[in-house]
């Protein structure tokens, strides 16, 4: 007898691996409308494991319900942000930590192949290549370091994939040329099996994104203090790098 329960459960699987896929990718970017009409027909399955998904993505974050209005890519405040980095700084210098302890020859090999295609770049433009390479990277490091509850808290809250759902190009923070020797530094502290200087230099690198955060968040205050003085409102959105 053909089992219809673990279809369906295969089909919420199947349905909600590919949008979380799509969200991390930024195929829908953050406070875009999710088009379930469209997804399920694309997806050739009916909306209710589709509903089922993103009812899934809601409970971890990454998606929000507008009454009357469907469902959203989450889109994360500047506050919010620096919440979500202050995590990573402290659950990321811990696993970065580990990594150096535990990092075969063999990962060590891996992780020294990360931003390799960057090497002798002046001016890094290539926003899209670098977020994906930044995404793998900090994953890879979680992978091998953050083992049993560590490694559960920062994949099943989804620690890592929130703080790329800024609006600002690609989900970075920062520029890739500001965080790309930060990096290397990460890369051969672990490579050295260094734990002691890879959980601080992991921890610098986050902590610099968070001050560039609530610098931001001051410079809006002071803009929409000035703007509200002056009559006029100050809607904050993040402006490209000038390269």
């Amino acid at each position: 007898m053909k089992n219809l329960g673990a279809e369906h459960e295969n089909l919420d699987q199947k349905a909600y691996e590919i949008l979380k896929n799509m969200i991390t990718e930024r195929q829908i970017l953050p406070g875009e409308k999710i088009p379930q009409e469209k997804l399920a027909q694309e997806l050739g399955i009916s909306r209710t494991p589709l509903i089922s998904a993103l009812k899934f993505l809601e409970h971890e974050k990454l998606v929000e319900s507008k009454p009357r209005r469907g469902y959203f890519v989450r889109l994360f405040s500047k506050h919010e942000m620096v919440s979500i980095f202050e995590l990573r700084e402290v659950l990321e210098g811990l696993a970065a930590k580990r990594a150096a302890t535990n990092i075969t020859d063999k990962e060590i090999d891996i992780l020294k192949g990360f931003f390799r295609s960057f090497a002798g770049s002046i001016n890094i433009t290539d926003f899209r290549a670098y977020a994906k390479e930044d995404r793998r990277f900090h994953n890879f490091i979680a992978e091998i370091g953050a083992q049993e509850f560590l490694k559960s808290i920062l994949h099943t809250c989804n620690i890592i994939t929130a703080s790329y759902q800024y609006l600002s190009t690609e989900g970075l923070v920062r520029p890739p040329n500001e965080t790309f020797q930060e990096h290397l530094a990460v890369i051969e502290a672990i490579g050295d099996r260094d734990p002691d200087a890879a959980e601080k230099l992991m921890r610098r690198h986050l902590s610099k994104t968070i001050a560039h955060l609530k610098r931001d968040i001051e410079k809006e205050k002071q803009r929409n203090d000035s703007a509200k003085l002056s009559g006029h409102h100050f809607d904050p959105k993040p402006t490209p790098w000038r390269i």
